[in-house]
Parts: C-alpha cells; sequence; structure tokens
C-alpha cells in the first residue's frame, strides 16, 4: 500500500499563512528574562550609585562625626571655664585689695589726729605716734605679715639681711646685735627681712 509524504506544516511553510491568536509558542522559562538596567560610567564600569556605602562605613562616618561634635563641645567649655576663672579671680583680687585697704583706715584715722593736735605736750604726741605705729602693726600680724625685731637672736639667713658687722664683746659671735629695719612675714609670706648687724665671729 502506498504510503503519502506527510504535508509540512503550512503556518511554517507557508509565510502568508495566519496563526491564530495564542496559538503561538510562549516564552521560553530559560531565556533571562529583561530587568532593570544598572547605570554604567562612561568606561562601562558601573557607576557610583550601582552599589550603596557598606554599611561599616556608614558606621565609621557617624562615629567620626559624633566625635568631632564632642571635640567641639568640650573646647568651648574649656574657653567658657577659663574666661569663668579669669573674672572670679579677678575679683577676689579686688576684694583682697578693699579689705587689706580697710584694715588700714583706722591707722590713717589715728594719724590724722595725731597731726591735728600737733601742738599739743610732745610727750603726748609720741605716745600717740607709737600707738599708731603699734596698731598699724597689729594690722600686718592679722594680714598674715608678723613683725620681727628681736636682738639677741641667732643670725638666720631667712628671715635676715646683715648689713653690718660689728664687734661686741657682750654678744656671741653670730648674733643679732641691733635691728636697723623690722622684717615682716614668714618663709613664702615674708614681704621683707630685716635688717641687722652681726656681732664677729672671733
Amino acid at each position: 500500500m502506498p504510503t503519502h509524504p506527510q504535508e509540512p506544516d503550512r503556518a511554517a511553510s507557508d509565510p502568508g499563512a495566519q496563526v491564530p491568536e495564542g496559538a503561538g509558542p510562549g516564552p521560553r522559562g530559560d531565556l533571562p528574562q529583561p530587568g532593570p538596567s544598572r547605570p554604567e560610567a562612561a568606561n562601562g564600569e558601573p557607576g557610583p550609585d550601582a552599589a550603596g556605602p557598606a554599611p561599616a562605613e556608614d558606621e565609621y562616618t557617624t562615629a567620626i562625626k559624633e566625635l568631632e561634635d564632642r571635640w567641639r563641645r568640650a573646647l568651648a567649655d574649656l574657653d567658657n571655664l577659663r574666661k569663668r576663672h579669669a573674672r572670679e579671680l579677678e575679683r577676689e583680687r579686688a576684694a583682697e585689695r578693699s579689705r587689706t585697704a580697710a584694715a588700714f583706715l583706722p591707722v590713717l584715722d589715728n594719724l590724722e589726729l595725731a597731726l591735728t593736735h600737733a601742738g599739743a605736750d610732745p610727750g603726748a604726741i609720741v605716745e600717740g605716734v607709737r600707738a599708731v605705729r603699734d596698731q598699724a602693726v597689729n594690722v600686718l600680724e592679722l594680714l598674715g605679715y608678723p613683725r620681727h625685731a628681736e636682738s639677741g637672736v641667732a643670725f638666720d639667713p631667712a628671715r635676715h639681711e646683715v648689713v653690718g658687722v660689728v664687734q661686741d664683746p657682750d654678744a656671741p659671735p653670730g648674733t643679732v646685735v641691733e635691728v636697723l629695719r623690722p622684717g615682716y612675714g614668714d618663709g613664702e609670706r615674708q614681704l621683707r627681712p630685716a635688717s641687722v648687724t652681726v656681732a664677729k665671729r672671733e
């Protein structure tokens, strides 16, 4: 029995043939599907917006900004503290000067009173001046500067300044014979040493 060759598909052999809607083959699953394109630079490399910064870089940047902010705040606080300390120091100096001057006001008042009675008994004038001197010495002692005008004591280079050496058989060598100018204060609070003459050593 003779066999007839199968007729080729008319749609494939006849370009003009119409294919029913929906009868054509669908997209193959193994082909890549089109997606959003990544921005590329001019040289074909991925652009800077192709991927965001790494999370670690974001943490480092945030930490650096926070440290810089703390550093600026610390500098501002230090500058304010320095200015406030300078103002307080100046106020303390002014207050101390005022207290010292106020302590000497009674001394000046007594000197004015002594000058007012200058024509009176000379003995009374001397006693008045001596009283004013003692008052001034007391004020200095209250301020922390005691008077040193002792004779017959051993010479102390921290408290005495030698202005002369004398021969005195009644005084042991190296002792203060006479105080020419009293000293005031001790140690670091010394206003001045006492000017003295010292017995000569044999």
